[in-house]
């Protein structure tokens, strides 16, 4: 297995369990649902497991990036998604949530495309693009964090999928600014586009996920989020990074990159585990 493909797996893995972690920090903080949202993040901060769960999702941030300086983005979003797969079975085991068929079926779908995926997946193309699309990535994260500002501030209906959309955007277009970086050193990092990029986008997207998980349906801002962050970034990077798979296996690569993101989207659902189980009645 390559370095970037266990990279890829590992930040997966990560990030599924740091969504466990914290949903299990948040239910032992079990706060007045009276105190609204910010008393329950408050306590949640003073469990240990909510603490650990932040601590894995950076560990699996540095993950990401060594995955994608050494995958094709598709592959790697892809594998990303996979993290909603590993939230599914950890919360069947800590949390005591019961998955049914078509869960178990989401699993399984996820873990099948990313086997093909894997099978299929050629060299990540040879570039970083040019400094056109360094400042488009970077014109992008802005034009997301406007948008994300006013569908928190107009949008009425549907705002929470609206909110997860723009995150899965803001998302990918983090993956495509790490890919397309020049040079990892510091002084041209402070004349790079794209490093800025990487800032307003993953800024700009964790604020668009919270304020969507707290808007409505968490299921379907997790759903929304998938699409957005995998979606993109793989039409980006075969278009105009030369991402390809295998001689002669793109139809198998296009199965398996479909059946990951429709098993991710099954277990949309588990984006829920980071919310604190609801009160008993009396």
């Amino acid at each position: 297995m390559s370095l970037g493909l266990l990279s890829a797996l590992v930040a997966a893995l990560l990030t599924g369990s740091a969504t466990v972690l914290q949903a299990l920090g948040a239910r032992r903080a079990a706060p007045d649902p009276g105190h609204g949202q910010t008393a329950a993040l408050t306590g949640a901060l003073h469990q240990w497991p909510f603490l650990a769960g932040v601590a894995l999702d950076m560990l699996g941030f540095v993950a990401e990036l060594v995955a994608l300086q050494r995958l094709p983005l598709y592959v790697v979003e892809a594998a990303l998604s996979s993290a909603l797969a590993v939230t599914a079975v950890g919360a069947a085991r800590t949390l005591h949530v019961r998955l049914r068929r078509s869960e178990w079926a989401g699993v399984a779908a996820v873990c099948a495309g990313l086997v093909v995926l894997a099978l299929t997946a050629g060299r990540d193309g040879d570039g970083k693009g040019n400094q056109a699309l360094r400042l488009g990535v970077l014109a992008a994260a802005i034009a997301l964090t406007a948008a994300g500002w006013a569908v928190a501030r107009l949008a009425r209906a549907r705002r929470a999928p609206l909110l997860g959309l723009v995150a899965g955007l803001q998302f990918g277009v983090l993956g495509v600014a790490v890919r397309v970086l020049p040079s990892p050193r510091l002084p041209q990092l402070l004349a790079e586009p794209s490093a800025y990029a990487v800032a307003v986008a993953g800024i700009g997207g964790f604020a668009a996920l919270t304020l969507a998980m707290q808007s409505g349906s968490v299921t379907s801002a997790t759903a929304a989020m998938v699409l957005g962050e995998t979606l993109g970034p793989a039409v980006v990077g075969v278009l105009l990074l030369g991402d390809r798979t295998r001689h002669d296996a793109v139809p198998l690569a296009v199965a398996g990159f479909a059946a990951a993101i429709v098993g991710a989207l099954t277990l949309a659902r588990f984006g829920d585990a980071e919310q604190p189980a609801p009160a008993p009645a009396g």
